[in-house]
């Protein structure tokens, strides 16, 4: 068991379906602290390490948000779903047996280094006030504008067709349903992303973090 003081940054490991916003609300109930905020959403389907601020750590939250992001995870390629993850329905799967390891790792090359990405439709982003998912949700196709970001790491561990297992380090910003999404059109079969982990945020690793059960006043 960990306490705490008013002023923390606390590594926690997100747990599966949960949002950023339910984690901060149990801890906020749970420690009693009005003053207390996440330094960088992780998508419910997602697991891993969030870092939560409190008291006058919460100043920290944007400094924190800028730190380099390391994920692992898995995709499926031959599949697609609107939201490039498990939260949307998965299409009829297609013939998958022509891809190679060699152009799965071609693939990921032309998605590593300094690049533009349309993030997607399925995201937080405000376009008019209003979230993109809220729009995509209804059938809309929100209009996205490409942004720059760095992916200096995009490793293929290993290859079970049609199951890619990953490991990513990328910038703060970068979108993994967006790799993902992209590197099915590149492949021309397409792909989901079915498990994401965030492993590491800078220096801070998963490894260190604590579950919600273990924090305690």
């Amino acid at each position: 068991m960990e306490s705490i003081s008013t002023d923390r940054v606390l590594l926690i490991n997100k747990p599966l379906e949960w949002t950023s916003f339910d984690v901060v609300n149990k801890l906020r109930y749970k420690l009693k602290m009005k003053k207390i905020g996440h330094a960088g959403t992780l998508d419910p389907l997602a697991t891993g390490l969030l870092i939560i601020c409190t008291g006058k750590m919460t100043k920290r939250i944007e400094e924190f948000m800028g730190l380099e992001k390391e994920y692992t995870g898995k995709i499926v390629i031959g599949q697609t779903t609107p939201s490039h993850d498990l939260e949307t329905e998965v299409s009829t799967p297609v013939d998958v047996s022509h891809i190679a390891p060699e152009h799965i790792q071609s693939a990921a090359r032309q998605l590593t280094g300094k690049i533009q990405q349309v993030p997607p439709a399925h995201s937080a982003i405000k376009i008019g006030g209003k979230r993109a998912y809220a729009l995509a949700r209804k059938g809309k196709d929100p209009e996205l504008k490409p942004r720059d970001v760095e992916v200096s790491v995009f490793d293929i561990v290993s290859y079970n067709q049609p199951v890619i297992e990953f490991r990513i380090v990328c910038s703060k910003g970068t979108y993994i349903r967006s790799l993902v999404r992209d590197l099915g059109e590149i492949l021309g079969v397409g792909a989901y992303l079915s498990q994401l982990c965030r492993t590491r945020i800078g220096p801070y690793k998963l490894d260190d973090s604590l579950g919600l059960e273990e924090v305690t006043v």
